[in-house]
């Protein structure tokens, strides 16, 4: 029977491994500090029976376990993803990550092929299930009456994770800040008004973005573009004839984050590239100090995914929206819950071989789409799925 190497057990994990060792599935969890990994699957099924396991990483020990059929799942820093990827292909097993696809594991595709494996990423909540929710969307709408290449399309993906009980920073931290203040050097590029834009500094393209939240009231947030978005037009299945107005993947962030961060914003633009590196890293260490979640503090994911079309007469036509408006809860944060669940259903599929070998992002064909987003939704609550036209 195939075996989980699961590699790293960091909080955000936690919920997915334990999915998968109440289940018969023989499970390993790989972890630089022992008793993190053991604590990951701690009462479960998998512990009392013999089937999950514990381990300290290392590398050669990893390697001279691994056989060929075998998922690993890379929850390791993302300059490992490659490294361990690359293991599996040697090994000719699958490997699993909610990272997303850098140029390096896209260029292992050929050899993917060629070793019948899977290498499957960007299966975890963004990117992951906001994939899953615009799949979903275009096709109800290519499959509607007032489908028409006639008309002008509106896209919308935005995601956020933030503290349940706003504080006056406007956020708190449940992993290492480096990465988000990272995505902040990195350019953005959506399309607005038919046009692509361009934007080196993403807090300066916020807009206010209101959202029906949970309890079914009016809540604003604020929203910018983040990363690339026009690679996703292709990747979601748009046509080539259609014309499209505006299409944003973007991050959500309280209101009133822009002017409680300000003064990191001024000291990012004012950083060289010589020492951005070294700066942002003792920025990291002083805000990971002072803005962490605490032991038992609920956190908040937010994440909506709207597809609009309107007629040459400007009138909207179709309209859908898929959301999820969700709190931490004792099997974990939200976070945490939405992340390694989708990972998890990611290493079932792996095991099964729904995946064909090469390289891929998360599943697109209508079935499995389908099938993820209702065992999503069972898991975690939140989930809406909304008509407006």
């Amino acid at each position: 029977m195939s075996r989980v190497h699961w590699l790293g057990a960091g909080l955000s994990t936690f919920p997915g491994i334990r999915r998968l060792a109440n289940t018969d599935q023989p499970l390993i969890v790989w972890n630089r500090t022992l008793s993190k990994a053991s604590e990951a699957i701690k009462g479960t099924t998998g512990e009392k029976n013999g089937t999950a396991e514990a381990a300290s990483l290392d590398w050669d020990m990893l390697d001279a376990s691994i056989d060929a059929g075998d998922v690993l799942v890379s929850m390791l820093p993302g300059d490992l993803h490659v490294k361990v990827a690359k293991m599996c292909i040697e090994s000719k097993a699958h490997f699993v990550s909610s990272s997303y696809l850098s140029p390096e594991m896209t260029a292992l595709h050929a050899e993917a092929i060629s070793q019948g494996v899977s290498i499957v990423n960007e299966v975890g909540l963004d990117p992951g299930i906001d994939h899953l929710f615009a799949h979903d969307l275009v096709d109800a709408y290519k499959a509607s009456d007032n489908y028409s290449s006639d008309n002008k399309m509106y896209f919308r993906s935005y995601c956020g994770g933030v503290p349940a009980i706003p504080n006056d920073f406007k956020y708190k931290f449940s992993w290492s800040p480096f990465g988000v203040l990272k995505a902040l050097t990195s350019p953005a590029k959506w399309m607005e008004h038919g046009d692509e834009q361009t934007t080196a500094t993403p807090w300066k393209a916020v807009n206010d973005y209101k959202i029906t939240n949970a309890s079914g009231k009016k809540e604003s947030f604020e929203a910018y573009p983040n990363r690339d978005s026009l690679p996703f037009m292709d990747a979601y299945h748009f046509e080539d004839n259609w014309q499209v107005e505006q299409f944003v993947r973007g991050t959500l962030r309280l209101s009133g984050w822009t002017k409680a961060w300000d003064h990191l914003f001024k000291e990012i633009e004012s950083m060289n590239s010589k020492d951005m590196q070294s700066r942002l890293t003792a920025i990291s260490d002083d805000l990971w100090a002072d803005h962490a979640y605490a032991d038992g503090e609920l956190d908040r994911v937010v994440l909506v995914v709207e597809l609009e079309a309107r007629n040459s007469d400007g009138k909207v036509v179709w309209h859908q929206v898929h959301s999820i408006d969700d709190q931490g809860n004792d099997e974990g944060t939200s976070m945490a819950r939405l992340v390694s669940h989708t990972v998890s259903l990611a290493v079932q599929a792996s095991i099964a071989n729904d995946f064909a070998p090469g390289v891929h992002a998360a599943p697109s064909d209508t079935a499995t789409v389908k099938q993820w987003m209702d065992t999503l939704s069972t898991l975690n609550s939140g989930f809406t799925h909304t008509i407006l036209t």
